[in-house]
């Protein structure tokens, strides 16, 4: 998991989730109105309209949209404290950068337990907090 989600090739997420859930083809073609010629052409391609993927994660039952929330979590660089003092009013939905999934979670612990990577490393490469970190550390080493 640790590179897959660094560049995102949504057609082939989208093929593998066909492929798991085993849906006909033409049922898909029927669902999203489109031609076999141009569903293969969605499978190959890399970038897919909103609309579409919208469809698609209806279709599958799979959010795609959260792979690129977890591409965002993972690979962008916290807000500098510069950054946040120079705050502009925005009609836009405030969203927490800070909110990481369980999946995410428990990928970051998994990798420090299997040795992938080292508690520094990922307080660097991922931009988490400390704090943070470690608490989940602890709260994954806690019998249930």
């Amino acid at each position: 998991m640790n590179e897959y989600l660094k560049e995102i090739h949504i057609g082939s997420f989208i093929k593998q989730a066909v492929y798991e859930k085993n849906i006909d083809a033409v049922r898909i073609c029927n669902f999203l109105d489109c031609s076999p010629d141009e569903l293969v052409e969605m499978y190959e391609s890399d970038e897919i309209s909103t609309k579409k993927l919208l469809r698609w994660s209806k279709l599958l039952e799979y959010d795609f949209f959260r792979l690129y929330t977890y591409h965002l979590l993972l690979y962008t660089p916290k807000m500098t404290v510069a950054k946040r003092g120079q705050k502009t009013r925005s009609q836009l939905p405030q969203l927490r950068k800070n909110y990481y999934s369980i999946e995410i979670i428990n990928f970051m612990v998994e990798m420090i337990e299997k040795k992938e990577m080292t508690i520094p490393e990922i307080l660097e490469r991922y931009n988490i907090a400390k704090t943070t970190l470690y608490r989940w550390i602890n709260k994954s080493n806690k019998p249930t």
